[in-house]
């Protein structure tokens, strides 16, 4: 094994996909440097429901335990309509039966930590953003430059692989799309905007006295998805381990709209939908918005007051899967190769699933890998996460739909409402069995009654491991 020449990997973007990227090079032995631009990552946004998709993962890297007791257990979801009372309720409850797992609410910030963690720091570079990439045949190049008035020199830094982990926004995608038009190799669909049909305002408040909240301090709460009357809101509220509320207010708007859209409106001196004055507006319009539980009468008011204001972000809801996720040694994952809308919960699960897919991959490759191991590895990559990733993203385009009061939602909603029970747990079997694991850390037992789906690049990695444990490589 020490005369195996593995790749180094340069990771551009320290999300949650990028940190636990990070995180499984880091127990594979492999080489590699993470660049964030931002200075310090800022505990932004609301709770995530994370759950038996990732857990066996989590058990795998040891910090299942740890994040057991950060995340709240959830097993149902009640949809109500304002004034009108519940719609329906549902339930997850089964998942627990079906893999040994509940899902949990857990803050955005806290499961960051966690993962940073696994990270040692100084492979991490915080405050460096990327100027320009170059590539050959044998090397990928990063040249960057550091948010520091007092250092500014450019850096040049040289890898095997590059994996643009940056965002819906994504600098590596937007510097390899550039490239792939001058060269023709650019499919039409990854030339158009991002588009968005929704906008949303999230946050967590600080920790609030839950005795006004009987409903949350059950062992097993519920979260609530409550729809506006007769206005294009609704308003999502959770509870976590910390006595805090996590919650998101989102907007459907009329027409489809794009960030490049937004920003010719306001260079035409229009009202500008971003910043600390488009938030502070929405909050004050959607401020009356009655909570579906409590002791007492309460609002999305009391919710919004109980947020400290440097917490609270309007975002764009962009919705669309990219057709390249790989050119020569640059790979996407994550939101910079498909973004999904929140309302089915699918965003972080799929960016997570996508480093662990590339990161069982990378650790098959072959010692010295060439040009083309590497493109080889990449088709694999997307050729195992595209069905998932699309099955999400559908799911989560049809609740987006239900949610914005529209025809086709409406219609799957009754559909769904009217399932016998029977078809309701195949349904769910089917969701709970991608399960996909590391292939060269230690198997961990399979819980519940359904065994997960075998995953190609787990099955890839572990048949490597074992050869390299006899001697081969």
């Amino acid at each position: 094994m020490s005369n195996i020449k593995k790749p180094t990997v340069l990771i551009v973007g320290a999300g949650l996909g990028g940190l636990l990227l990070g995180a499984l090079l880091e127990r594979a032995e492999i080489s590699y440097t993470i660049f964030e631009r931002a200075l310090v990552v800022r505990p932004l946004g609301s709770g995530l429901i994370i759950g038996p998709n990732l857990l066996p993962l989590f058990e795998q890297l040891g910090i299942m335990e740890e994040f057991i007791s950060l995340g709240k257990a959830t097993t149902e979801c009640i949809i109500s309509r304002e004034k009108g009372g519940p719609l329906c309720t549902v339930s997850t409850l089964v998942h627990k039966e079906l893999t040994g797992y509940y899902n949990y609410n857990i803050p955005r910030a806290l499961l960051y930590d966690l993962l940073l963690k696994l990270v040692p720091p100084h492979k991490i570079h915080f405050g460096e953003r990327v100027l320009s990439i170059t590539e050959t045949d044998r090397k990928v190049k990063i040249h960057t430059s550091k948010r520091d008035i007092y250092d500014q020199k450019e850096r040049t830094y040289e890898g095997d692989i590059l994996v643009g982990a940056d965002g819906a926004y994504s600098t590596v995608r937007q510097q390899l799309y550039e490239r792939l038009k001058k060269e023709g190799r650019l499919p039409v669909t990854d030339q158009e905007d991002l588009p968005f049909h929704s906008t949303c305002l999230v946050g967590q408040t600080r920790p609030i006295d839950m005795d006004v909240f009987p409903e949350f301090q059950q062992p097993l709460c519920p979260f609530y998805n409550t729809m506006a009357a007769n206005e294009p809101y609704t308003w999502i509220i959770g509870a976590t381990a910390q006595k805090t509320i996590t919650w998101m207010v989102i907007h459907n708007l009329d027409s489809v709209s794009s960030k490049a859209a937004e920003q010719e409106r306001a260079w035409n001196g229009e009202n500008s939908e971003w910043g600390p004055v488009a938030a502070k507006a929405m909050i004050e319009q959607t401020r009356h918005y009655p909570l579906p539980i409590g002791t007492r009468v309460m609002t999305m008011g009391n919710i919004y007051d109980a947020t400290p204001k440097d917490l609270i972000s309007k975002v764009m809801l962009e919705e669309k899967v990219f057709e390249t996720w790989y050119s020569g040694r640059t790979v996407l994952l994550g939101d910079a190769c498909h973004k999904l809308n929140p309302s089915g919960a699918h965003g972080a699960v799929t960016s997570m699933h996508d480093a662990l897919a590339l990161a069982n991959l990378i650790y098959a490759l072959p010692s010295n890998p060439t040009s083309s191991d590497i493109i080889q590895a990449f088709s694999e990559y997307q050729t195992e996460r595209i069905p998932h990733v699309m099955e999400s993203f559908e799911n989560s385009q049809l609740l987006s739909k239900f949610m914005n009061r529209n025809i086709t939602g409406w219609v799957a909603f009754f559909l769904m409402k009217g399932l016998p029970d029977w078809v309701f747990r195949i349904t769910k079997r089917k969701m709970v069995q991608n399960r996909p694991t590391a292939g060269w850390l230690q198997e961990v037992d399979v819980r519940g009654t359904v065994a997960p789906d075998v995953s190609p690049s787990t099955e890839k990695a572990r048949a490597v491991f074992w050869q390299r444990q006899q001697g081969g490589f």
